[in-house]
């Protein structure tokens, strides 16, 4: 557990300098959120092994950082709207700022929206509510995992489907079919969830312009908007052209080890709580992030999560990459 907490939590300390002196500091933040991560990557070619029994410290750990995304937030927004730093410090904390939440904040609020518990769910839907996008809470839930790897599931791209033409149809039909399904299952009751997503994004952005003015309501605006990208990203390049088989009698198979890719990098999946390991997760959406495990039958991307997020943003040189793969895992010759 101590590579987890150290590489999800240590961030936070060079966000902290970075937000309270600029500088050096910020140009440090974003060292730390990317040329490190790679550095540390290559270490070893070792994934890290699964942690079966420790499972409370992996649910104290998500706690801590449920907490520590409201600091990273509220003080990169602090920093971002005073006089105090230079315009490239400005610049250095908000790319690293944006790459935390996008990456370590949504990896740890994904985790908690999946724990029984109330708190740690109410705290995972606390984090995606300030990054405006509480409704992915609902969507991720009742839509994705359900239909995940199919076209009714709005969060699993089709091959040959660039990330900006995902982008869109992703944000809005996960916001219309989680509404739609949290609709249905609570068949009229009162309490729609919508109400707290909403609502909650709505006092965030006055918060911001009560305690900064416009400026701070540009800035969160700005940070969220960051972080849903990465977010819509890691949906993206998770599920790219997988697709489940449908069986005689029309239902499909069960979502299994190869509707997902997944990477085995070491460094950049403890600062991520093993998103990377996605088909497991799949498998078994309730297990603690720390037992996730990887299989040889598992689809694997040529490089780590953070790496491929970036590739996709390059749509021809992706496809290069990704299509003759997914061919290759449809017509079931294994992975490349």
């Amino acid at each position: 557990m101590f590579w987890f907490a150290f590489a999800s939590l240590s961030p936070v300390v060079t966000l902290g300098l970075a937000a309270q002196w600029g500088g050096g500091w910020s140009f440090l933040a974003l060292l730390h959120m990317t040329v490190f991560v790679v550095l540390m990557d290559r270490l070893t070619s070792r994934p890290l092994p699964s942690e079966g029994d420790n499972a409370g410290t992996a649910r104290l750990l998500s706690v801590a950082l449920g907490i520590a995304h409201f600091a990273v937030l509220i003080g990169a927004v602090q920093a971002l709207t005073s006089a105090e730093l230079t315009l490239g410090s400005k610049i250095g904390l908000a790319a690293a700022a944006g790459l935390f939440l996008g990456q370590v904040s949504n990896s740890n609020a994904h985790e908690l929206i999946h724990r029984a518990g109330r708190f740690e769910r109410a705290l995972g839907t606390a984090v995606y509510v300030s990054l405006l996008f509480g409704h992915h809470v609902s969507a991720h839930r009742r839509v994705h995992h359900v239909h995940v790897a199919t076209d009714q599931d709005p969060n699993s791209a089709r091959r040959g489907q660039g990330f900006y033409r995902f982008w869109p149809r992703a944000w809005v039909g996960s916001f219309l079919a989680g509404y739609e399904a949290e609709t249905v299952a609570r068949q009229g009751r009162g309490g729609h969830p919508y109400r707290v997503y909403v609502g909650g994004a709505l006092f965030c952005l006055a918060l911001a312009a009560l305690l900064w003015g416009h400026k701070g309501v540009l800035i969160w605006v700005g940070l969220a908007g960051f972080a849903q990208t990465q977010l819509l990203l890691a949906d993206y390049i998770q599920h790219y052209g997988l697709r489940r088989v449908q069986r005689p009698g029309g239902r499909l198979e069960p979502a299994g080890p190869a509707h997902s890719w997944n990477a085995p990098q070491w460094y950049s999946g403890a600062m991520m709580l093993n998103a990377p390991r996605h088909s497991d997760h799949h498998m078994h959406p309730g297990r603690i992030f720390a037992t996730l495990e990887l299989q040889e039958d598992m689809p694997t991307w040529p490089h780590a999560m953070p790496v491929m997020a970036v590739l996709a943003l390059v749509p021809p040189l992706w496809r290069r990459i990704m299509d003759p793969r997914v061919d290759q895992w449809s017509a079931g010759r294994g992975k490349s």
